[in-house]
């Protein structure tokens, strides 16, 4: 499988501490989350073992043929904030965060998104789809005969326990469910390690190069920068 460094991402912006839960709320969250994901994305705590996987640290992924993966870095700490599966064309960037022990974040975090893209002048829709609510961007965007046209992106969310995953389709995927449906599968593959330490929410899920993977640069292609708060936009393209 191929490793790309992709452009650098902005800075994280941190709410305030969470709390540690105990045994017994962290079990009933743990089955309540399930019940809402019974088809993923999982917790680590819902798999028997990591064998298989792409570990990426706060992030498991399932190989799949044709699969490249891009890792993208914030500039001022060159860590790594972003995964970015490109398959078939299409793409779905994927970062995940710590989420309060009592609530999730994908309700705020949909409002923030549109309120994000209005103010760039885009548009935004929220749908249902198979993740529950989505939002469907449409953001303006030169093309290259100098007109102006506009960049579609799809965001779903997924409330976990104690973790909040986004993932961003981009390309054929954001538009057409067909095109769409390799990279909800691997989507709903994806396993979610949080860690047992307490994070602020909104904290981004420390993500990290495989040891025995080998950088490549990326692909030449234009990427769209977006507002600086990682849980709402990092970078589409």
């Amino acid at each position: 499988m191929v490793f790309g460094l992709g452009r650098k991402a902005k800075k994280e912006q941190a709410a305030e501490p969470d709390e540690p839960s105990t045994a017994a709320e962290a079990a009933e969250e743990t089955a309540d989350s399930a019940g809402r994901r019974s088809n993923g994305p999982f917790d680590e705590s819902e798999i028997t073992s990591r064998d298989g996987y792409v570990d990426l640290g706060a992030l498991l992924i399932t190989p799949s043929e044709g699969l490249q993966l891009r890792l993208e870095v914030e500039e001022a700490t060159q860590r790594v904030v972003a995964v970015t599966l490109d398959l078939n064309g299409s793409s779905l960037q994927l970062q995940a965060f710590a989420a309060p022990k009592s609530e999730g974040l994908w309700d705020e975090i949909r409002e923030q998104i549109g309120q994000s893209v209005g103010a760039q002048g885009g548009q935004v829709e929220e749908i249902e789809g198979i993740f529950g609510n989505e939002l469907v961007a449409k953001l303006p965007a030169g093309l290259p005969d100098d007109s102006q046209g506009y960049r579609v992106a799809r965001f779903i969310g997924v409330d976990g326990p104690r973790w909040f995953l986004r993932g961003v389709l981009g390309g054929a995927a954001a538009m057409e469910r067909t095109a769409a449906e390799p990279l909800e599968a691997l989507f709903r593959q994806v396993v979610v390690v949080r860690g047992d330490s307490p994070m602020p929410p909104r904290d981004l899920l420390q993500l990290r190069l495989p040891k025995d993977a080998t950088a490549t640069p990326p692909p030449a292609a234009s990427e769209l920068q977006e507002p600086e708060r990682g849980p709402e936009i990092t970078q589409i393209g």
